[in-house]
């Protein structure tokens, strides 16, 4: 699944395409992705000016002038695909949203799995929407940090590793860029939450402020074939120091890389370096 440093990739790509263009058309293929599509959808959509575009979590937020809120989550396939005005691509069974901007161009919604998602809300009851209330703050906002994360973290006793991907901890976080985090501040992804001090928050949350702005900045990719909104592939998962080099060598001590499953997911750490 996209994680953070992919959604963010998509909506810096799609600001300049989006934002004070108009929904010129806005064509709706199947009735259904993961959860019904919003009664008349089109319609709530169609005609309507995009005025702001942001994330939250691993959502994008489109703002139109109508006061609703278009909400979109890639889900586990998910693309977004813009074609400038002169140069089309070629249609795919799989592009279930297609978008016609006034600026001329055509933004596809393209998911083979079906596993995403796209939602309308008011912009008043936006942060109250179930899909938002619950969730935790963003871990690159500024007031994000060691004292937050700690006090969040005090009355848990799961494994640190998966306390942060618990979206009310914190926001978007996904299980590589925790595997990521915890093996450059030097936290075995086994200690407890209720163990951890502040020191260790006070490492942990630089680093994974780091890890996500360096993803970002590479283009960021956790899935093979994840694509850009330009169409590019994102190229961070050549740059991963322990997720998915399981018997590889650690890059610091050299001991062998050590795969485990917690809650259902792959960790990945080095026994010698994280205890």
């Amino acid at each position: 699944m996209p994680e953070l440093p992919e959604v963010e990739t998509v909506c810096r790509g799609l600001r300049g395409t989006l934002i004070g263009n108009i929904f010129r058309r806005v064509e709706q293929r199947r009735p259904n992705l993961r959860i019904p599509f919003p009664k008349d959808f089109v319609q709530q959509i169609q005609g309507q000016q995009v005025v702001d575009l942001r994330r939250r979590a691993k959502y994008i937020q489109v703002f139109l002038n109508n006061s609703q809120v278009l909400i979109i989550h890639l889900g586990m396939s998910g693309k977004i695909l813009i074609e400038q005005k002169n140069n089309k691509g070629r249609a795919d069974k799989h592009d279930h949203v297609v978008f016609t901007m006034s600026s001329g161009h055509t933004i596809r919604y393209r998911d083979p799995r079906r596993f995403g998602l796209m939602a309308l809300c008011s912009v008043n009851d936006l942060d109250q929407h179930r899909l938002f209330v619950h969730i935790g703050p963003e871990p690159l906002a500024d007031d994000f940090n060691a004292n937050l994360l700690a006090s969040a973290l005090t009355n848990r006793k799961m494994p640190i590793k998966s306390a942060l991907l618990d979206q009310t901890v914190v926001a978007g976080l996904g299980n590589i860029y925790v595997c990521e985090a915890l093996f450059r501040s030097r936290i075995s992804p086994l200690k407890p939450t209720n163990t951890c001090s502040l020191t260790e928050m006070k490492k942990l949350v630089p680093e994974i402020k780091q890890v996500l702005q360096e993803a970002i900045a590479a283009g960021g990719s956790t899935l093979r074939d994840h694509v850009q909104p330009s169409g590019e592939m994102g190229y961070f998962q050549h740059t991963f120091k322990v997720y998915g080099r399981e018997k590889e060598p650690c890059s610091r001590c050299s001991a062998p890389i050590q795969r485990i499953v917690q809650s259902g997911r792959s960790t990945f750490y080095c026994p010698e370096c994280q205890r």
